[in-house]
Formats: structure tokens, C-alpha cells, sequence
């Protein structure tokens, strides 16, 4: 069993605080999921023991805040052992806490708490497949049997919206037996609660309100204080030999009512277990089997979409996506395509990698694959330059693992109508220059790369004409597209693509390469001229199947970007001596996205520096391995057992962002098999 433990003794103050930088994510395979920091509280929007994942319009919704857990002692009083006080602030952990350990197991969180002698443990499950959440409590030592108080608070909301949203109408509670229901009125669905323990008594409160306050979105500079609401208290009796359970679901109770806790608990023991089992030989213990169970999260079967999933299933398909990242991200093209091979390939997940290729390609529309779905909504947004050429490398590396070619065969005239959409120009001022044969993007008020940071109608990061990663996909595409075409059609079919592919090369050679500066401009033909910014894009040039650079100035882009750019966690988004360069990623929301791509360093770009490594030093894996080897201290940092979307600059590079990315965990994990010790 993979373990992972914090010891969490009798902090200081300092240190208490800084337990809520450490948070735990559970996902259910829907997009919805459970999170919050270790100590229990909570301290963002996002945080919550069960936001379910529910069809268009509502998309992501928090159905369940938090407990709060008193304990019963000797003297008859209740001690908060867990969760807020009501007369305090979520978010702000106590001088005093009971919370002595927190662990993963196979990624399920569990938490130890001693009190005047009592030790208790709590577990949480995220049922696979279902908006239903398990919590499950234990007394392990010091008495025959304890009370536990526990109280459920709750503020329906859409989870990006903000936390001092209005209530439009009072919560109901109603109970039939042993089974209660809160309600909010339309279009929120109700939350239903059930406990395992004959014993347990119920309390009805009448209902009340309290305020808290989130210190995370204080921090990034958000409305922060908000109502919640609790419909009263559950008292568990417990012992040694018998735990108690609360579920809380969003699911018909004839689905919450068909499985009970020990068996929830063993499926989802099992389903992880074979994960790992499925996965890459060299991903199958240590840190890179934590970064398979990690990987599960992103994979999903999006809730949202529901007419999508009948179109698939009627033609003996699933639909399958990723979440880009947690918790605000929905599913992005760019971010599935780079993850692709790390999160579905490197973890025996084939079919899914197989679903998510046919699903992004129902979506092609101009020649474009959707840049993200819009929480909430079926449609998606086509503002990307570059996602469509990423589809083009994900589906080289499906076909390099599977040989799959029913697949190819099928995607073909897909490929070839995106490929003519580009030569012809597209939308967003996307299309190839006829006079060099290289992709031109950009559209006033749109941000088409990969760095795509807006604010308040600034595109911080314009990056308008040539970009250098862009012409570096697009010729990989080209080849990629020439050879499939050449395999299934013949020589013929694949000329005229090659002939493109020529012309793109020689003029990325010519106009991208500085002599004076020994690496590559960043965009060529800009709005003002030519871009000398020293960012890792240019990694690219080299790192992908087909690499457009020519091999005589590897080793000089490779030495650049270590020199300027290269951190234990990932690549500087730009380099130190630029005048534009951010060293911190904090603040409110103009100030994050003004340092987003202006030197926040990636730990997704690890991926092509690694591959761009091995092309230069093709026989030095362990030096390879060396530069993700720095990621490893962070999986006890922000999301335990994961890895961020970015971190500061400089040392000591603190993460930042979504706690847990899609493309960060997918590369890590890409490339730690990539690197691992050839056995003679």
C-alpha cells in the first residue's frame, strides 16, 4: 500500500497557519470532488466535502461545506475536535488541535485525533461514478465507546461563484426515517444524508445560519465571509469494533442506499489497486505510482455533457476528457493533448486515451479543436492557436504506445481538413503566410497561446505574428500528418504536405535563430517586430517528434534555457534579465496574471526539457532523472500527493495556482519513466 504521512503535532501558531496551505483532493471520474486543507478547515471557495458534478447549466456545484466534530468528555462537555467553532472563522486553524496526523493511503485522506486520551480516526471516500461522499469515523484507543457530535454545513452554490452568494430561498429539511434531505429550490439539487449507526441520533436544530470567513480567497484578493447553513446534529456512538459512517449525496437514494460503506470502501480499494497494477512497469511503486493514483483524477467522464454521452454510447463509444486543473479548471484541448501521454499511456489506460482523441475530434470546428469548456456549458470556446497542433503530437504518441491504426484511419480526413483550414487561414487570424510558409495567429483581445493570461481586458502576453512553439508544433504536424498519409494512401498522398513542411523549416531557420543572442526569438513579425523575450517556448524546437531546428544549434537553445531557466520544479516562463521578469506569483487577480507567464515558473515544461535533453545527451538518463528528481519534497506541499501549476521564480519556489494540474502530474510522471535506469 502507497503511504504518504504528516505528522501534525501540537503546532505554533506560525506553523498552524501554514497547515492550511496543505490541502487533500479526492475526484470522482465526473469532474466533481472533495477537498479542503489538512487541518480540517477550510479556506477557499472550492473547499468542501462533496461538490458534485451535475448536468448543464449548474456544472460544479458545493453541496456540502464541511463538519464540525465535538467530542464528549469525561466531564460532559463537547470539545471541538475538528472543523470551525461557530462563533469563529473557517479558515483560521486554533492554537489549540486535536489533528495530531493526516496520511494517504493509495491517496484516500484519513486524519488521527487524540484528546484527553481519546484517539479517533476519520476517513472520506469519493464514490467513483456517483456525486457521494463517505465519512467514516473509528475510536481506536482509550475508551470502550465515545460520542461524537457532528454538524454538516451547507451553501449551494456553483463552486466558482463567490462565497457571500445570496441564499434565493430558505433550505428545507425533510426527514422520512432515518433519511434526510436539505433543499434549496430550484435548480439545485438536494442534498441527501444517511448514517450508517443504528445508534446515531439526530438533533434538529430548526436551521441555522452562521458566518465564516475563507483566509484563501482573502488572500487572492476575493470576497471572502459568507453564510452557511446547518439543519442540525448527528451524534455517533462509537467503539472499538464499530465505525460510523455519514453519506452525503446528490444521487436518487435507491444509489445511495445500494452499496453500504465496507463495500464502497473495498471497490474503491480495488479500482486503485489495479490502477497501479495497469500502469507502466516503472510506475508501479514510489513517487511514480502516487503520480498514477494522482493522474486518475484528471481523467473524467464529463457530468455536464449529457447529450454528448448518449451520441458516444450509441456508437459503442465513451466520452472521456480532463480536467485541466483543480479546482477551477474545466477541461481544456491544450492541457489534454500534452497530458494525454502521461495521464491515459503511461498508465495502461489506452481506451480512454482512445475516447478522449475521438471526443476532442467531434468538436473540430474551422479546423480548430474547442481551447476549454466553459464550466456549465456544452459548447465549446475556440480561441487557441495551438491546441489543435498539440492534438496532432497527442495522437503520435497514442499510435507510438497502441498501433492502433482504426484510429488513424478514422481521424484522418479530420487531420487533413485541419491541416487545408490552416494553409487557408482561419479564425482568430490563424493560417499559414504563404510568402515563408510559417503560422501566423493573433485576434485584438484574444490571448492564443499557451500563455494566456487576461485581465480586465489586458492580454498580458499578446505574443501576436509567429510564435516560436506554434511553428514548431505546426511542422511537427505536418511530418506527423505526411507520414500517416504516406503509410495509409501513399507517397503521393504525403508530397504536397512535405513541401509545406520544407518551406516551414528553412524559414524557422532562418528567421527564429539569433546569432547574436545564440538561442531563438520568441515571435517573429510581431506588432512590434520581432521578439527577443529568452522563455521556454523555444524548447519546443527541439524536444518534439520532428524537430524543426536545426540539429547544429540544440546544444546552444538546450545550455540557454538551463542557464536562464531551469529550476528544481519546472522552466521559468521568462528569463531574469528581461525587464518584464516577476519573480513572485501572489496578490490579487491583476497582479497573479501580470507575473502568470513573465517568469512563474511551469512544472509542466519539465516534459520537453527532458525529451530535449535526451536528444542532446541521448545516453545520460540519470542526469535526465536528476531534473525532476527536485519535484519529490512538493508532493507534501499545497495538494499532498500531487503537484501544482506553478511556483514562484525563486527560491524556495513556492507553489502557487491550482493546487493539483493535469499537465504538471501527466510530465512528472511522463518523463520519470522515460528516465528510468536501463537494466542491462
Amino acid at each position: 500500500m502507497l503511504t504518504r504521512s504528516i505528522n501534525i503535532a501540537q503546532s505554533q501558531t506560525d506553523d498552524a497557519r501554514a497547515l492550511l496551505r496543505r490541502e487533500w483532493l479526492l475526484a470522482n471520474g465526473l469532474g466533481g470532488y472533495s477537498s479542503g486543507t489538512i487541518s480540517g478547515s477550510v479556506s477557499r471557495r472550492y473547499h468542501g466535502l462533496l461538490i458534485a458534478a451535475l448536468p448543464a447549466p449548474l456544472g460544479r456545484v458545493v453541496m456540502l461545506n464541511h463538519l464540525s466534530e465535538h467530542l464528549l468528555l469525561a466531564n460532559g462537555t463537547w470539545l471541538l475536535i475538528g472543523g470551525e467553532e461557530p462563533a469563529t472563522s473557517a479558515g483560521a486553524f486554533p492554537e489549540t488541535h486535536y489533528v495530531r496526523e493526516f496520511r494517504l493511503e493509495n491517496g484516500l485522506p484519513i486524519w488521527r485525533y487524540e484528546a484527553d486520551g481519546i484517539v479517533l480516526e476519520k476517513r472520506l471516500l469519493l464514490l467513483h461514478g456517483q456525486n457521494t461522499v463517505y465519512v467514516t469515523y473509528k475510536l481506536l484507543s482509550g475508551h470502550t465507546s465515545v460520542q461524537l457530535r457532528i454538524t454538516p454545513s451547507v451553501h449551494f452554490r456553483r463552486h466558482e461563484h463567490d462565497v457571500d452568494e445570496v441564499f434565493q430561498e430558505d433550505y428545507t429539511l425533510t426527514i422520512h426515517g432515518r433519511q434526510y434531505e436539505v433543499s434549496a429550490g430550484e435548480p439545485f439539487y438536494p442534498l441527501r444524508l444517511y448514517v450508517h449507526d443504528e445508534n446515531a441520533l439526530f438533533s434538529h436544530t430548526g436551521g441555522k445560519r452562521r458566518e465564516i470567513s475563507y483566509q484563501g480567497e482573502a488572500d487572492r484578493g476575493y470576497r471572502a465571509s459568507g453564510i452557511v447553513w446547518s439543519p442540525g446534529n448527528f451524534t455517533l456512538h462509537l467503539t472499538p469494533e464499530r465505525s460510523s459512517t455519514l453519506v452525503a449525496s446528490s444521487e436518487p437514494w435507491a444509489a445511495i442506499m445500494a452499496i453500504d460503506p465496507d463495500r464502497a470502501i473495498a471497490s474503491e480499494s480495488e479500482r486503485r489497486a489495479r490502477l497501479i497494477s495497469n500502469a507502466h512497469v516503472q510506475a508501479q511503486d514510489g513517487p511514480a505510482a502516487e503520480l498514477v493514483l494522482a493522474a486518475d483524477q484528471f481523467i473524467i467522464s464529463p457530468a455536464a455533457r449529457v447529450e454528448d454521452a448518449i451520441r458516444s454510447r450509441a456508437s459503442g463509444e465513451e466520452v472521456r476528457t480532463v480536467i485541466a486543473g483543480y479546482h477551477w479548471f474545466t477541461d481544456w484541448g491544450r492541457d489534454t493533448m500534452i497530458s494525454l501521454e502521461g495521464l491515459t499511456l503511461m498508465t495502461g489506460r489506452m481506451a480512454e486515451a482512445r475516447w478522449i482523441l475521438r471526443t476532442f475530434a467531434e468538436y473540430v470546428r474551422d479546423g480548430l479543436i474547442p481551447n476549454l469548456f466553459p464550466e456549465g456549458h456544452c459548447e465549446g470556446l475556440y480561441h487557441t492557436a495551438d491546441a489543435t497542433m498539440w492534438f496532432f503530437h497527442a495522437l503520435d504518441r497514442y499510435l507510438y504506445h497502441s498501433q492502433d491504426r482504426e484510429t488513424l484511419r478514422l481521424l484522418l480526413p479530420k487531420l487533413v481538413e485541419i491541416v487545408e483550414c490552416h494553409l487557408r487561414g482561419t479564425s482568430f487570424g490563424i493560417g499559414v503566410d504563404p510568402n515563408d510558409g510559417l503560422l501566423k495567429q493573433g485576434a485584438e483581445g484574444y490571448q492564443l497561446t499557451w500563455m494566456d493570461a487576461k485581465v480586465d481586458g489586458w492580454v498580458v502576453t499578446p505574443r501576436r505574428g509567429k510564435a516560436v512553439e506554434i511553428n514548431a508544433l505546426w511542422y511537427n504536424a505536418l511530418n506527423l500528418l505526411a507520414g500517416w498519409l504516406a503509410e495509409e494512401q501513399g507517397a503521393n498522398a504525403a508530397e504536397l504536405y512535405l513541401d509545406h513542411a520544407r518551406k516551414a523549416r528553412a524559414s524557422f531557420n532562418s528567421r527564429f535563430w539569433s546569432p547574436e543572442r545564440n538561442y531563438l526569438l520568441d515571435v517573429v513579425d510581431g506588432e512590434a517586430g520581432d521578439d527577443p523575450a529568452c522563455r521556454p517556448n523555444q524548447i519546443l524546437s527541439i524536444s518534439l517528434t520532428h524537430p524543426v531546428l536545426d540539429e547544429v544549434h540544440w546544444a546552444a537553445v538546450l545550455g540557454k534555457v538551463q542557464t536562464e531557466l531551469l529550476t528544481p520544479v519546472g522552466l521559468r516562463s521568462l528569463s531574469r534579465e528581461h525587464p518584464d521578469y516577476k519573480p513572485y506569483y501572489f496578490g490579487d487577480l491583476r497582479a497573479r496574471d501580470a507575473a502568470y507567464h513573465q517568469g512563474t515558473v511551469w512544472g509542466w515544461l519539465i516534459g520537453p526539457f527532458v525529451d530535449a535533453w535526451l536528444k542532446v545527451h541521448p545516453n545520460d538518463q540519470a542526469g535526465a532523472r536528476g531534473f525532476i528528481e527536485g519535484m519529490l519534497p512538493h508532493f507534501d506541499e499545497a495538494c499532498i500527493g500531487s503537484i501544482s501549476e506553478v511556483f514562484d521564480a525563486e527560491a524556495p519556489f513556492t507553489p502557487r495556482g491550482c493546487i493539483a494540474q493535469a499537465w504538471s502530474v501527466a510530465e512528472v510522471l511522463r518523463c520519470w519513466v522515460k528516465t528510468a535506469p536501463v537494466i542491462q
